[in-house]
């Protein structure tokens, strides 16, 4: 990890860094806004209507929906955002004219190039997160007596979240990265599954978490500040914590 900062702060400057944020703004303002929206929703649509019937596996189902929805939204956006990123240069390139070059190269369909394993890593990622966040709450409301609404459940409870998708996530993320950035005349895999295979045949299982440090130092704050601030949010609009 320090050693790949030092060589793109290196040869490409240090907003390289920085890369791609706009199509990232725009990914995290569709996907994420329904992801986390559609969850309780989906929730109710999975029939968790009870502490009874609300159970660990409606909760991961329920966020595995939302998760796939946003996905179907932002989907162009991540492609956009990962051909920013990976362009070499210190200039950085724009997202307008990224868009044009790929319309123009691959047509519409390449904004949803990936969208397999988009949707397949949204569900776990999201299916994890809102599960796992959901669940630890109420192991520390039950073991220790705090209030689902205290800051300090809200954040032992998306710390956990954060790290359990990143044991989830990791393998998506690596098919994702392989499909987008596959040259457009050579084709290297048919779909997501065909991409899984080859990884573990060709370079083995763990290749598939191959980044785990990177992604899960992004995972942990992002994680803890979304969900913290979506419960504030929640009871500043008169909504009930989760």
């Amino acid at each position: 990890m320090g050693g790949t900062v030092k060589r793109v702060v290196g040869t490409e400057g240090l907003l390289a860094m920085w890369k791609g944020v706009n199509a990232a703004w725009l990914r995290e303002a569709s996907y994420t806004s329904l992801r986390l929206g559609l969850y309780e929703p989906c929730k109710i649509a999975f029939g968790c209507t009870t502490p009874e019937n609300t159970t660990f596996l409606k909760k991961f189902a329920a966020g595995s929906a939302a998760g796939a929805l946003g996905s179907l939204a932002g989907n162009p956006f991540d492609v956009l955002k990962t051909r920013m990123m990976t362009a070499e240069g210190k200039v950085s390139p724009s997202i307008i004219g990224t868009a044009k070059d790929l319309l123009a190269h691959q047509g519409v369909g390449g904004f949803y190039r990936g969208i397999d394993s988009n949707i397949m890593r949204a569900m776990v990622l999201n299916g994890t997160k809102m599960a796992c966040y959901d669940q630890t709450k109420g192991y520390v409301v039950q073991y220790t007596g705090l209030a689902k609404t205290s800051l300090v459940t809200q954040f032992i409870s998306a710390v956990a979240a954060g790290f359990f998708m990143t044991c989830t996530v990791s393998p998506f993320d690596m098919v994702r990265t392989r499909l987008m950035n596959q040259p457009a005349d050579a084709k290297i895999y048919s779909n997501a599954g065909d991409c899984f295979v080859k990884i573990i045949k060709n370079e083995g299982p763990l290749t598939l978490w191959r980044g785990f440090l990177p992604i899960w130092s992004r995972f942990a704050p992002t994680t803890t500040i979304q969900l913290v601030i979506f419960e504030q949010l929640r009871v500043l609009m008169g909504m009930k914590s989760m």
